[in-house]
């Protein structure tokens, strides 16, 4: 069987045995991220910078809070230089969905925190950017992989529910954002 072939009900199937309890908010999330070992681990990075991570965020129920901060530094707005704390709900999203492509091969992030400047500008240039943004909060990335198709990163986000999954195939990436569940690009 193909991942393209599963339905999003037998992705979640496949990983049934590894889901557990967790908070109300993000619960798919959270539980695809469950089974190998109590932690969470994020790859990535950035062709604008040239900088890369390969960090585990979270153990055993906790986030550890130097790994966060490596992760808000890469998430940066890089026009700019800024960051701020990126929300691990949204990090929380794209490992999950990184699990079920299941490769070892790094997300390419193409847009991690947006400075309202540098979001502006973009707004200017593209009708594709919201005005209120939730890279400007540091709820949101666009990731791409280069062993998968923009398909089945949109099927893999959309099967955590846990937030917002945009499709943008002739740009090549999928957003992903932990703000309210919602899809598009289809």
């Amino acid at each position: 069987m193909t991942f393209e072939s599963l339905s999003r009900r037998g992705i979640l199937g496949v990983f049934a045995a590894t889901t557990v309890a967790a908070a109300p908010v993000m619960a798919n999330a959270f539980g695809l991220l469950r089974g190998a070992g109590d932690i969470r681990r994020i790859r990535m990075y950035s062709g604008r910078t040239g900088e890369s991570i390969d960090t585990v965020y979270w153990v055993e129920g906790k986030y550890i809070r130097d790994a966060l901060n490596e992760i808000n530094i890469f998430m940066r707005d890089w026009r700019t230089g800024q960051a701020i704390g990126f929300d691990p709900r949204a990090i929380d999203i794209a490992a999950a969905s990184h699990r079920l492509l299941q490769t070892n091969e790094p997300y390419m992030m193409l847009s991690g925190y947006r400075s309202p400047q540098t979001n502006a500008m973009l707004r200017s240039r593209s009708s594709g950017v919201a005005r209120n943004s939730l890279h400007m909060v540091g709820k949101a990335a666009d990731l791409r992989l280069k062993s998968r198709s923009v398909s089945q990163m949109y099927k893999a986000a959309a099967a955590c529910n846990a937030g917002g999954v945009g499709k943008y195939s002739r740009s090549n990436f999928v957003h992903m954002d932990c703000g309210p569940i919602r899809h598009w690009g289809a």
